[in-house]
């Protein structure tokens, strides 16, 4: 990951910006393995000594790179949050283009298709934001404010493309994140293409009754 440009601040109050930093392999590979083991066996399961046994780095690195587990936990929610901004931004980009209803459609449909593959991918247990959650409850803790600022993101995504078919759409945008909570829930508990279809049924019986009320 690429870090911000460093300000250099002098008594004079003119501030100089050196180049960009060049990406730590170091901090790639722990935040990496432990993205990996957050999700696979949860937050709390996983310590430092086992990230950077399994990062093969010493644990002076793991502290230049992340002063304690929770700033790398921090990190862990931002960049999930950051792959699926933009995994949603290349699922809906060219489909909400236009202004037809077809078209309309296909936005909702793009959304529903990413997260039906989302359940689809192997290791899928749930969702890393509601799993993250169930274990850092507390509203005022850093690690929740930044799983609720995605969550609001998502919300508010899904309510720009429903408002392309519907004037109803922060009923619809809420009625969509709630059937891919569950879809996320049982994804990870049943058969996945059984709980994809389900769900993809139901966002099309939403985009139907749509269509049939306006006719």
């Amino acid at each position: 990951m690429i870090d911000a440009e460093r300000s250099i601040h002098y008594n004079d109050g003119m501030t100089a910006q050196t180049a960009p930093q060049r990406p730590s392999e170091a901090r790639e590979r722990l935040l990496r393995t432990a993205s990996g083991l957050f999700y696979a066996k949860g937050i709390h399961a996983v310590g430092i000594d086992e990230i950077i046994s399994r990062a093969q780095v010493t644990r002076a690195t793991f502290y230049r790179h992340f002063p304690s587990k929770d700033d790398l936990i921090l990190q862990y929610i931002r960049t999930a949050d950051q792959g699926i901004r933009d995994a949603v931004a290349a699922a809906t980009g060219t489909a909400a283009a236009t202004g037809t209803p077809a078209s309309a459609d296909s936005g909702v449909r793009a959304l529903a298709d990413f997260v039906a593959s989302q359940i689809k991918t192997p290791g899928f247990r749930g969702c890393a934001f509601l799993n993250a959650a169930a274990e850092y409850p507390d509203v005022e803790n850093p690690i929740h404010q930044a799983i609720l600022a995605h969550r609001s993101w998502f919300y508010e995504t899904v309510l720009a493309v429903f408002s392309r078919v519907t004037d109803t759409a922060p009923l619809a945008a809420a009625h969509f994140v709630m059937l891919r909570d569950g879809a996320f829930v049982e994804g990870c508990l049943a058969d996945p293409d059984t709980v994809t279809k389900t769900f993809l049924h139901e966002v099309d019986r939403i985009l139907a009754s749509f269509h049939d009320n306006a006719g």
